[in-house]
């Protein structure tokens, strides 16, 4: 990182790219691998005295080579950005954990309309989301908490100036000083659907007052339209989560720290808002599936009650009598 000195001159700080990387305690190895090792010592010290003089050497001694090669490469080893042993204990939970999932509660008791099984079959497991509810707000309401979101753009920092770019980088470090919660910044790319503009900008083509313009207009959208069938334009979208602590009070506690969040970053030039309770469900649902086009009327919120209306009964025409 590059950073201006009082004398103006350039300076340059290393920071590390992993700062949540545990420590290391001895000959490289972290406190977790070491536990790892000692107790994989201690059940193969516990196995030599008990079987010493009941099996061979040579099957003990290859025995212990192997279990201490294979002990080695669980404490050492790593896996999708995963120490090995925690990829292995996620893989067991995952391997034991039921395959389906059910809102309702069906293991007190079942539906009135669900005919219990007589034979072994699996009944769905109660399906326990983080989240309980969204307000119209935008709060998400957690399990001891409330959260909120902050739609916000990018900032390209190779386009300033080094002036510019330590200002920058110092007021986000003042906002970044100023959190006392977990925060989270979600940075996704997602598809951008050109077809629809295309076809909306060609709709309107004929109510444009000047003909240049309509000419304009309708040329643009064939290259939406062209584009979108040579390439797959990607959006870049940034989400600021803010949560609230345990203890702290306040119905719209998390609301707050999102208005905060916004007055802080609009020093950066950056274009925030703070999401609603339909925006909120749009994000987490887009966050689910990124590649599933957007409903045209929306999504509601999971406490949303809705309605239909009422059937429209048809139109009898009444009989003529004849005189």
């Amino acid at each position: 990182m590059n950073a201006q000195t009082e004398r103006g001159e350039e300076g340059r700080a290393r920071m590390p790219a992993d700062v949540d990387a545990p420590d290391k305690v001895l000959y490289g190895l972290t406190f977790r691998q070491l536990a790892i090792l000692a107790v994989a010592a201690l059940a193969f010290y516990g196995a030599w005295r008990a079987l010493h003089q009941l099996v061979p050497m040579p099957v003990l001694v290859g025995a212990g080579v192997l279990f201490g090669g294979c002990v080695f490469g669980v404490a050492v080893g790593r896996r999708d950005g995963l120490p090995l042993d925690a990829w292995l204990l996620a893989a067991v939970r995952h391997s034991r954990a039921p395959r389906a999932l059910s809102t309702t509660d069906t293991t007190s008791r079942l539906p009135d309309w669900v005919q219990a099984p007589t034979s072994k079959v699996m009944l769905p497991a109660p399906l326990k989301l983080p989240a309980d509810a969204i307000d119209d707000g935008g709060e998400i309401r957690l399990h001891g908490g409330r959260a909120a979101m902050v739609a916000a753009s990018n900032v390209n920092l190779a386009l300033r100036t080094a002036d510019e770019q330590a200002a920058l980088i110092d007021a986000f470090g003042r906002w970044l000083n100023s959190l006392s919660t977990p925060t989270q910044i979600v940075v996704s790319a997602q598809p951008v659907d050109l077809h629809s503009a295309a076809r909306t900008l060609s709709r309107v083509v004929d109510d444009l007052p000047h003909p240049a313009l309509a000419d304009a207009a309708a040329d643009h959208a064939r290259f939406l339209d062209d584009l979108a069938k040579r390439r797959d334009p990607l959006r870049r979208q940034v989400l600021i989560v803010t949560r609230t602590s345990p203890g702290e009070r306040g119905e719209h506690a998390a609301r707050r720290r999102a208005e905060n969040t916004v007055r802080a970053l609009s020093g950066l030039g950056v274009t925030t808002r703070t999401l609603d309770g339909a925006a909120v469900t749009a994000a987490i649902a887009a966050a689910a599936d990124p590649y599933r086009p957007p409903r045209p009327g929306g999504l509601a919120t999971p406490d949303a009650v809705i309605t239909s209306p009422a059937p429209r009964q048809p139109h009898r025409p009444g009989r003529s009598r004849q005189s």
